[in-house]
Parts: C-alpha cells; structure tokens; sequence
C-alpha cells in the first residue's frame, strides 16, 4: 500500500518568518505604536478603522505565538488576577443594561489583553523598554511638530486631533492624545522610559538626554497639575528604590517595612488636606466638575453595588447612564476621571476586588524584582505602575488602550519573575552519570 505526501498546514517559509525574532521586534513595535495612537487614529479613520487594524495584529500575534510555541516559557504565564478581572467584565454582558456594548468591549479588552500577553512573552524586559522608548520618541516629536504648526505657523486648532494651538502661549497642549491629561501621562511615562534607557547604556548618551529633554519639555506644556502631582510620586518612587538598591540584602525587609508605613501615612495626610493642595495647584474648578460627576456615578452605583451595570470600558455617550452623565455634568464624558471609581460603577464591588488585586500583586511583585536584582531595567515596571495607578485617580487611562496593555504587560513579567507558583514547581532531580 502506498501512502501520498500531504503538503504542511503551513508552507516552512511562513512558519520561519513568524517565529523570527525580527518578525516578534517590529510587530511588538506596532503593537505599542498602535495602542499609544488609538486617540489619533479613532479621530482620522474612525472606529471601525481602529478595530481592523486590532484584528489584524491579533491575528498576527496568534500566528507569531504558534510559530514560537515550543520554545515559549509557559510557566507563570498569566496571573489569575488578570483572568478574574477579564473573565468578570465579559460574564457581566448577562446582566449589562447594554449587552451589545459590553460584548464589544469586552471583544476589544480581550484583544489587548492577548496582544498583551504576547509581548510579555516574545519581547524581554529591555527589548519592551527599547521598544516604548522609540515609539514615545516619534509620538511625543509629531506632537510637538503639530502643536507648532497649528499654533505658530498656521495659527488655527486641529479640532478633528483635538489640537487647540496653545503652544504660543507655552500650552497647555494636547498632541496626538485628546487631552492635556493624558498627553502629560505619557510624557510621564516617555520620561521613565528614557531614562531607564539611558541608565541600561541601552541608548547613546546624546540621544537619551535628548529624549529625556523632550519628555519633560511636553510636560511642562500640558500644564496639567494632576501630571504634576503624579510626577512628584514617580519621583519620591525612584528615589525609594534607589535607596533600597543601595541597601544591603539583609536590611532591606525593614526599609521596605518603613516605606510601607511612610506611603500609608502620606497618603492619610494627603486625603485629609485635598481640599488644601486642590487650592495650591489652583485647579479647583477642574476639582468642583470632577466632584460633581463622581457623586452622580456614585449615587447611580448604588443601584447596583455588586455586579455593576455592565462592563462598557470608554463610555458609550448614547445609552444610559452615561448620557445622563454627560447631560447632569453639562460636558460629554468618556470615563468616570477615576479608574477605580470607573471599574465599581462598571462591574460592582466583584470587579473592583478583582482590579485592586490585579494592580496590587502586579506592584509589588515589580517592586520586590527591582529592590533585589542588580539591572536597571526592572526598575521600569514598578515606575511606570506608580505612574498609571495614581493617575487613576484622575483619569480611566489604566483601564483601555495603552494604558491597559502596559499595566498587563508589567504584571505578566513581575508574574514570571516572582509568582507563588514557582513554589509548586518540582525540583529538578539530577541523575548521577555513569
């Protein structure tokens, strides 16, 4: 009997491309690229376009991970944390008050969440480094260039980009990112970035001073005092984990303790006096809008303490409650301005459980990676975590787009590196040789 040769499922040629590490580096590169643009992008080419392009790298990304799939690291993988979350946003489509939206965000979380997942996996710590490093270089740098031409040459807005041309007035500015807000938190996070490059010697020095100057160049001009307080607690962070760096192994445990109870007592004496530093940063009535559109999200999550209305991620201005939102603050409103606040009017006090211990292992696991191990480049994670997480106080940045695929990105490599997992794995039993 005779047996006929069946051609492979896929040709060898498209199986060494996608498991090639030039294929993982650039698609890794637009996937970061993509997730820092969605604002821009949803505004020149729409929604639908932003959605076409998710497809297409999942689809590549699903390719690229089954072409790598044998030598792929399995083990503490993905933090059950993030699969309780996720899982608890997509079953609340059965009780949403708008089905068909939370099954659309939910498609689209999960979509980041993989495109997430991969880039932990085929990209090291640095290369992810590198790789935020060049993106944020071209986007802060078309930022600026846009703000200049229509502030300075053209002396018009960009009202499609969401540019106002206030650059002439030294801001506050917008670039490719919506708002002042969220423009300073990525020039926060830009700074970070170029700065853990340029301490790894992973940069020339030249460009990474010049990255750096641009970086706090854009934050200045947002003039936003929220990014402003933000960039005190990164600040006091890295000085934290430089002094614990410093310290010897054996007394570290007691500074982390000291550090802790230090954190815990500021952030007492912060709540107390809110009212105090809102004065000093002369943002109260920016404070008096946010307060009243947190009191009518609180009292509307009431109705529902326990599973939320329905997981929605960016709001959908056209259904209830959040057109009555917008309606009640006089302003349309894409978010809740509180992560935190925005997950429990979403998914109920389930949800917001399951976020706080996503955010939380996800810190400390980065945080204890980077007081003990000798590389610069773990300090990144736990840097860029403080970043987004006391952003979330004032923006929902964390819970979409970039924002969500850094913070996954972070707790998947501060998972491998310190998961309660690894206690369960079996030592290696070494055969004495003949």
């Amino acid at each position: 009997m005779t047996y006929r040769a069946y051609p492979p499922a896929v040709p060898d040629q498209f199986t060494r491309l996608f498991a090639s590490p030039k294929f993982a580096s650039s698609l890794a590169l637009v996937i970061i690229g993509f997730a820092f643009s969605t604002t821009a992008l949803r505004a020149v080419i729409g929604p639908p376009g932003v959605v076409g392009i998710l497809v297409g790298l999942v689809v590549l990304a699903a390719f690229s991970l089954t072409a790598r799939w044998a030598g792929v690291d399995w083990h503490g993988l993905l933090p059950i944390s993030i699969m309780v979350f996720v899982g608890w946003c997509a079953l609340s489509v059965l009780w949403s008050s708008y089905p068909l939206h939370t099954l659309s965000a939910s498609l689209y979380q999960l979509a980041f969440t993989f495109l997430a997942i991969y880039i932990a996996l085929a990209r090291d710590t640095i290369q992810v480094v590198r790789a935020t490093g060049d993106v944020l270089r071209v986007l802060l740098g078309v930022s600026l260039a846009l703000e200049v031409l229509s502030g300075l040459l053209l002396d018009t807005p960009f009202v499609f980009l969401g540019i106002q041309g206030n650059i002439d007035s030294f801001g506050p500015v917008q670039g490719l990112f919506g708002s002042r807000n969220v423009f300073g938190l990525v020039s926060l996070i830009a700074a970070v970035t170029f700065a853990v490059e340029l301490r790894s010697r992973s940069v020339r020095r030249g460009l990474g001073i010049g990255s750096i100057a641009l970086a706090v160049f854009g934050l200045l001009l947002t003039r936003s005092p929220v990014i402003l307080v933000v960039a005190l607690f990164v600040g006091l962070a890295a000085l934290a984990l430089i002094w614990l760096r410093a310290t010897p192994a054996a007394n570290r445990w007691l500074l982390q303790i000291g550090l802790l109870g230090g954190t815990v007592v500021a952030g007492i004496i912060a709540v107390a006096a809110r009212a105090r530093i809102t004065d000093q940063l002369n943002a109260g009535s920016e404070f008096e809008a946010r307060t009243t559109l947190w009191g009518e999200i609180w009292r509307l999550a009431l109705l529902n303490p326990l599973e939320g209305w329905g997981w929605a991620g960016r709001w959908p201005v056209d259904v209830t409650p959040y057109g009555w939102l917008s309606f009640v603050t006089e302003r349309p409103q894409a978010s809740a301005l509180n992560a935190f606040l925005d997950v429990y009017f979403q998914v109920g006090l389930v949800g917001l459980l399951s976020f706080l211990a996503l955010v939380m292992l996800a810190f400390w696991r980065s945080w204890l990676l980077a007081s003990d191990k000798r590389s610069m480049v773990y300090v990144w994670s736990p840097l860029v975590l403080v970043t987004l997480l006391v952003t979330s106080a004032a923006e929902s940045t964390v819970l979409v787009d970039f924002g969500w695929l850094l913070l996954l990105i972070c707790a998947v490599k501060a998972a491998q590196g310190k998961s309660w997992r690894s206690l369960l794995q079996p030592t290696p039993h070494r055969h004495p040789e003949n």
